[in-house]
């Protein structure tokens, strides 16, 4: 059973509503950046640009979203603590990974490309079909099954089945985050991340707001 200390613990809510709060923002960040990027406004497509503003709230991102994971574990009950385990696992695996991905690109591919040498490290391009960019789905596809497993710590109703649906929903999307990189139109179901991922984040936030208060 869950004790009523874990559930109402003020830090726990505390670090759970800010970075389910930070986790929202840097995702939606991203997305803004995205938007205007797939809408030439950040320049051409591998411009610098465009790379630190789509990049930056990237890696920030990996970092609230490993810290709001590691709340969710503290506060899931002990026979659901397997599975927030195992959800913070491989939210450890996509941080690695997108994190490299991003401070590569920011600190080594930006500085060449304002130079005009991009040419001189084409290995490290970031674009479809390139390493980074099968580096970066791969650790995305991991984050999603974080999120899948997460789900299952939150039984309850309200809202806690609000967010039960939209972990699951951003969790079974992670084949075709992954594979799109070998199946192209895959990036239509990818998409829906922008969706799910905001959604669950912002409930989150509300979540441990609300616990925070009743404690």
């Amino acid at each position: 059973m869950q004790s009523v200390d874990r559930l109402t613990h003020p830090t726990i809510s505390r670090v759970g509503f800010w970075s389910a709060l930070l986790s929202a923002i840097f995702g939606l960040l991203y997305l803004i950046a995205e938007a205007f990027h797939l809408m030439g406004m950040l320049g051409e497509f591998d411009s610098a640009t465009s790379f630190i503003y789509r990049m930056t709230p990237s890696l920030f991102l990996a970092i609230v979203f490993t810290i709001l994971m590691v709340s969710i574990h503290q506060y899931a009950s002990d026979d659901k603590k397997i599975w927030s385990q195992i959800a913070l696992a491989f939210t450890v695996i996509y941080a690695v990974l997108v994190s490299i991905t991003y401070f590569v690109v920011l600190t080594v591919l930006v500085p060449f490309t304002l130079r005009g040498e991009a040419d001189q490290i084409s290995v490290l391009a970031f674009g479809h079909g390139t390493l980074l960019f099968a580096i970066d789905v791969l650790g995305y596809g991991f984050m999603s099954l974080a999120t899948l497993f997460a789900s299952a710590v939150f039984q309850g109703q309200g809202i806690e089945r609000w967010i039960k649906r939209a972990l699951i929903a951003n969790g079974i999307i992670a084949p075709a985050i992954s594979l799109q990189i070998v199946y192209p139109p895959l990036w239509l179901i990818a998409a829906l991340w922008g969706i799910t991922f905001p959604a669950a984040t912002i409930l989150l936030a509300v979540f441990f707001r609300k616990t925070g208060q009743s404690a």
